[in-house]
């Protein structure tokens, strides 16, 4: 299965365009016979079952939607897996409604009672079968036939890499000390601000990063509210990258066998050898969402690369980008 989405630009242009935006997730697990279960939630001012979902706040990223609101109408703080295919459909205002969907792998633990009950009362895991039958909305089924097909290609347990071009800086130009301490300026630190939130969505377990002080400042603010561990390394900078780009190409290596989720902080000059490594290691078509052509990635826009757990291999990919 292919998946490249755009979620975060495409979203905002919906939503100028008067498009009731939502985003939700299929929360999955596995019965100890390997079988599937999905959650599914329901709603008792309309009496249907449906995914957990939910409209998107003012400029919001979709993938930030999706997490808040599966916690806001189940109790699960979920980490996003592949892209499904998104929703459209007309509502009874006759507006037209996008839904972004994502998988979602839950550890098999107890489940919480609705946060808000008057807005959804139950929420109660089931197989495939029964699902395919209780969802109220016909549309929703083909979100949970692509988690399906993922299970049986192998591809719906995965963990996710998130490549990061750092964002903006102060111009060279104008920067009178050493290119490797030129700071963001004023528009990159409201982007490292808000990838908070989007770099969340996928829970990585560490952070990596050049050392230069313009990608420290974009993944300090999320590495401040998480935790998560920071390292640097001089051959993600653009010095390290000219002296020997071998050790890139050898770290994407590195990166894949470690088997965990990371961000990766880099620049521009350096993401050609970095993205070239993976999309040497996707199955085949995903390559095509890889960026190959320079500038590669926007200042503080994210590639997320997903990883099967099965087969070490990239087989989806979707770009984000904090704010436009």
């Amino acid at each position: 299965m292919t998946v490249a989405q755009d979620a975060g630009r495409s979203a905002r242009r919906d939503g100028r365009c008067g498009t009731v935006l939502a985003a939700g997730a299929l929360c999955w697990r596995r019965r100890p016979d390997g079988t599937l279960e999905v959650l599914l939630v329901h709603r008792p001012a309309y009496d249907d079952w449906s995914w957990p979902k939910g409209k998107l706040d003012d400029d919001e990223p979709a993938a930030v939607a999706a997490v808040r609101e599966v916690e806001e109408e189940t109790g699960l703080r979920v980490t996003l897996g592949i892209p499904l295919p998104p929703a459209r459909y007309r509502l009874a205002s006759s507006l037209d409604k996008h839904v972004a969907y994502w998988a979602a792998h839950v550890p098999d633990a107890e489940l919480p009672a609705p946060p808000r009950p008057q807005e959804v009362d139950r929420a109660e895991w089931v197989g495939a079968d029964e699902a395919m039958q209780r969802l109220t909305r016909r549309g929703d089924r083909q979100q949970l036939q692509a988690l399906l097909d993922a299970d049986a290609e192998g591809i719906l347990d995965t963990y996710a890499l998130l490549v990061l071009r750092h964002g903006d800086a102060l111009a060279r130009a104008t920067w009178p000390g050493p290119d490797d301490e030129r700071p963001l300026d004023p528009r990159g630190r409201e982007q490292a601000a808000a990838l908070v939130g989007l770099l969340g969505a996928w829970s990585p377990a560490r952070v990596v990063s050049s050392p230069a002080a313009r990608c420290t400042q974009t993944v300090e603010p999320f590495v401040r509210a998480t935790g998560t561990p920071l390292r640097t390394k001089g051959r993600l900078s653009e010095d390290g990258h000219r002296e020997d780009p071998t050790k890139v190409r050898a770290y994407v290596s590195r990166l894949l066998a470690r088997g965990e989720s990371a961000v990766v902080c880099t620049h521009r000059p350096v993401l050609g050898t970095l993205l070239g490594g993976l999309a040497g290691n996707a199955t085949p078509g995903v390559a095509d969402g890889i960026p190959r052509r320079d500038p590669f990635l926007a200042p503080a826009e994210v590639l997320v690369l997903h990883v099967s757990r099965r087969s070490g291999r990239v087989v989806a990919t979707e770009r984000h980008r904090p704010c436009d």
